[in-house]
């Protein structure tokens, strides 16, 4: 008689079939972003850029969620999980985030706006707050009308790190979504919005890792802000 797969088996299978699943994705993800990079947004040969367009921010939306999933399945099932706190200049981190973004944004007609001091240094997981905040511009794009801003500042003594829409800002169901991630909560699917709160979890996750002097970071939604629409805000301490 066969051994009986144990959940350990099985969870090693799950990740396993994530990574595969991130692999195929990604090079999804590159094709289009070539593609569209190639195409010019009017005229009568691309009438398919609108779909291409939405295409890649598909694709990229379930990258994100694949890359979420493995990094909680490596935080909570392998505890040696390297977690790298290394000094990082503003300028570095929002040149990563433009250039991720850049051909998502431009082939949905969406200006990103920043504000930030490029010469400030923080300390946190360059991997880590790169994706989480790669994720909140993504999220940001179902939101806004046509502009998004990543905006960075030293607030309090912790560094702030927002991202804002003009949109009509955060449905109540996300607002109390976000104060439950940060509470311990699990986000439960919503299959009215195709949302399984993944991206909050793991957002909440990256916020509370980070920790220096009895200060851990903190995520929060609102609205208002600058555009007066959804914000996304990300304290580390």
């Amino acid at each position: 008689m066969d051994d009986p797969v144990t959940s350990n088996d099985l969870s090693l299978f799950l990740a396993s079939t994530a990574h595969d699943m991130k692999n195929s994705i990604s090079v999804l993800s590159g094709t289009l972003e070539k593609l569209l990079a190639q195409t010019p947004p009017s005229g009568e040969a691309n009438a398919a850029y609108p779909q291409m367009a939405h295409m890649l921010y598909q694709t990229k939306r379930l990258n994100d969620n694949l890359i979420q999933l493995l990094a909680l399945y490596k935080q909570i099932g392998q505890p040696d999980y390297p977690f790298d706190v290394q000094p990082l200049e503003m300028q570095h981190l929002v040149d990563q985030v433009i250039l991720s973004g850049a051909v998502l944004l431009r082939s949905k007609n969406i200006a990103l706006e920043t504000s930030y001091d490029p010469e400030l240094v923080w300390h946190f997981d360059e991997d880590l707050i790169v994706g989480v905040i790669g994720h909140a511009i993504n999220n940001a794009i179902n939101y806004t009308h046509d502009r998004v801003r990543l905006a960075i500042a030293v607030v309090d003594g912790c560094l702030e790190i927002r991202v804002e829409d003009n949109g009509g800002g955060y449905p109540a169901a996300m607002l109390e979504a976000g104060a439950s991630a940060m509470s311990g909560n699990r986000c439960g699917v919503n299959f009215l919005t195709n949302s399984t709160g993944l991206g909050l979890h793991f957002s909440s996750e990256v916020a509370k890792m980070h920790k220096h002097r009895g200060r851990a970071g903190h995520l929060r939604l609102e609205n208002g802000g600058a555009y007066g629409g959804g914000c996304f805000v990300l304290t580390l301490p």
